[in-house]
């Protein structure tokens, strides 16, 4: 069914507040896939913070002017267009894409936007790859706690060194 220009409008508006809020957009032609496929893929972004939204392309056309984004729709001409959004981590967004593209081999990454530069689908691939930001972070705090834990432990097996001489020399006495 045909949508009314007020649809039509609000969904340009929604489009381009999405566009100007991401930090991370992938697009993706869903052609192939079935219906559940499509929801389990809105679903695990879902949880995720990731929106998954189904745009035609002359209504992207207007909401990236409205949103000032330099994004080429010519090269998504004849292909149904899903878009990815990412707000708040740039890396999620490429992982589900990736990992949920390896499941289900039709669904196909064209592109995206990483904080407004291009990306091409081997960047995005080369982004999936890379490790998350909770991961990112346990390895930093583990890399800043080793030096300490090794210096507490030669502190204390100093300080057990001693407790044992002193034990000893306790012993010899006694």
């Amino acid at each position: 069914m045909a949508k009314t220009r007020e649809q039509k409008e609000k969904i340009v508006e929604e489009l381009a507040d999405k566009l100007s809020k991401a930090k991370s957009i992938i697009f993706t032609d869903y052609r192939g896939l079935k219906m559940n496929e499509m929801e389990e893929l809105r679903d695990s972004s879902f949880e995720k913070g990731i929106d998954y939204k189904v745009a035609k392309i002359n209504l992207l056309k207007l909401a990236k002017k409205i949103a000032k984004v330099d994004i080429d729709t010519e090269q998504f001409k004849e292909k149904p267009l899903a878009i990815v959004f990412g707000y708040e981590d740039e890396i999620t967004p490429a992982k589900v894409i990736y990992d949920f593209s390896r499941a289900h081999e039709k669904l196909e990454i064209l592109g995206g936007l990483l904080d407004g530069r291009p990306m091409d689908n081997e960047e995005i691939k080369t982004f999936a790859l890379l490790p998350g930001r909770e991961e990112l972070y346990a390895k930093l705090v583990g890399s800043i706690a080793s030096p300490i834990s090794g210096i507490v432990n030669i502190l204390s097996s100093n300080l057990r060194g001693l407790v044992s001489i002193i034990s000893q020399y306790k012993e010899s006495i006694s």
